[in-house]
């Protein structure tokens, strides 16, 4: 099974807690890559893409420890997926070693009210010899807020904005706004916009496998029989590597 960032940002983290992470649910037998209750454990469907995308996802410190975190699911289908703690004081070295890399053109993906109006790009416009490196801010929505306000390293990149036509499907936690969409289902949509088509579905099939069975282990439901993975499987029979 291939061990990614966040997997092992998870272990990081949770190696240097002086106690335990006591949220709703803790004392929950899960999967430790998924984070679903081990039953209901989904690694072994985990699709992966080809893809010329790359992320950065900067995590609010308790977020990596979170099972509702959708920011894991894209580290599971993007394999180019780097994943950091934020801090104001002292960002992580070798996060800002990756932002001045060369090969990549940084994107804060954000919404585009909160930008001054010449950071703000329509489009995903790259020179011949570089990638995209889409950095999302992984938190609460006022977590975000603080990370993106407080992140002056960040300041120079362009930002991308989406706008969702639909409400969100996450329902795992209560959002503070209306149109506010969960980490994966906002990165599907980047993918959407670079072009990559198959890809963005393909996230955004994983991101509903993973709601279905999150929500069916917190409410002891039983899975339907018409379920988010066969929607997937069948996807990636028709379009899979």
């Amino acid at each position: 099974m291939r061990i990614h960032a966040v997997h092992t940002l998870y272990d990081e983290r949770l190696a240097r807690s002086t106690r335990p992470f006591l949220a709703r649910g803790c004392k929950v037998e899960r999967c430790r890559q998924c984070m679903l209750r081990t039953h209901l454990c989904i690694c072994e469907y985990r699709p992966l893409a080809t893809s010329n995308a790359a992320f950065l996802l900067v995590m609010f410190d308790d977020e990596i420890l979170k099972p509702s975190n959708t920011g894991r699911l894209i580290a599971d289908v993007f394999e180019d997926t780097f994943a950091y703690i934020w801090s104001r004081t002292e960002p992580n070295t070798e996060m800002l070693a990756l932002l001045n890399d060369p090969q990549w053109q940084p994107y804060v993906v954000f919404p585009a009210e909160y930008a001054e109006p010449e950071r703000v790009a329509e489009n995903v416009e790259l020179p011949d010899d570089k990638r995209p490196l889409f950095i999302m801010l992984d938190g609460s929505w006022a977590e975000a807020k603080k990370m993106f306000r407080k992140s002056p390293y960040l300041n120079n990149f362009p930002v991308l904005s989406i706008n969702p036509d639909k409400p969100s499907r996450y329902k795992m936690r209560e959002a503070s706004k209306d149109n506010q969409l969960g980490t994966a289902e906002v990165a599907a949509k980047i993918v959407d916009l670079f072009g990559e088509h198959e890809n963005a579905e393909m996230l955004d099939l994983w991101f509903d496998v993973f709601r279905e069975n999150y929500i069916t282990g917190k409410m002891n439901r039983l899975l339907p029989d018409d379920s988010a993975l066969k929607t997937l499987q069948s996807f990636m029979l028709k379009y899979g590597n």
